[in-house]
């Protein structure tokens, strides 16, 4: 598939101010099977891909910001979770396994957003745009809520079922033979005692 790149600077940035912007970027792909990209959509054929990462000495490979990422998202993860009845701290372990606390990060498979929602999981969750922070973990911890309680609040067995879906674990009955959903499952539980015995 053939790919164009369209960008266009704005003209804060353009005219040499030291101010740092960031800009949304937008894609579609026309009938020629050609991918557009742009950050100045020109048409309502684009549709929202990712906002640009953050520069300068908060790049996420920095720590600063990666404590600054989790704590943007604090509140929204307490709140949801308050409202479904699931562990906040559980929650964070998930975010944390899933996307490390980035909101724009899509994986191969499509799974998107902080909790990693496929598409379809978002649209039985009622998830309307899976690229609002807040809709995604919403989604995430109402999915995760169903999940508890189809497997008896067995957390291991909950957290397997969210890396490879419901069905994989009725199957077993345990946590799938899976190698990547068993080192997961591990990440997640390893994840949710350092939080929530505040080591993080």
């Amino acid at each position: 598939m053939k790919l164009r790149l369209i960008v266009i600077l704005s003209a804060v940035l353009a005219l040499g101010s030291p101010v740092a912007a960031l800009a949304d970027f937008y894609q579609y792909t026309d009938e020629n099977g050609v991918v557009h990209i742009t950050n100045v959509p020109t048409t309502a054929k684009y549709k929202w891909m990712m906002k640009e990462r953050v520069p300068s000495v908060l790049s996420p490979s920095n720590p600063a910001f990666k404590n600054l990422s989790e704590g943007r998202f604090e509140e929204m993860i307490k709140s949801a979770a308050v409202k479904y009845g699931v562990d906040p701290m559980l929650v964070k372990a998930i975010v944390k396994a899933e996307s490390d606390f980035d909101p724009a990060a899509v994986s191969k498979k499509g799974a998107t957003g902080l909790m990693q929602l496929m598409p379809a999981t978002a649209s039985r969750m009622g998830v309307r745009n899976i690229h609002d922070p807040v809709e995604n973990i919403e989604g995430g911890i109402k999915y995760l809520s169903k999940l508890l309680q189809m497997f008896k609040w067995q957390v291991p067995l909950a957290v397997a079922a969210y890396n490879a879906g419901e069905n994989a674990v009725l199957k077993y009955g345990a946590i799938p033979p899976y190698s990547e959903t068993q080192t997961y499952v591990k990440r997640v539980l390893h994840y949710h005692d350092l939080y929530s015995s505040g080591s993080r």
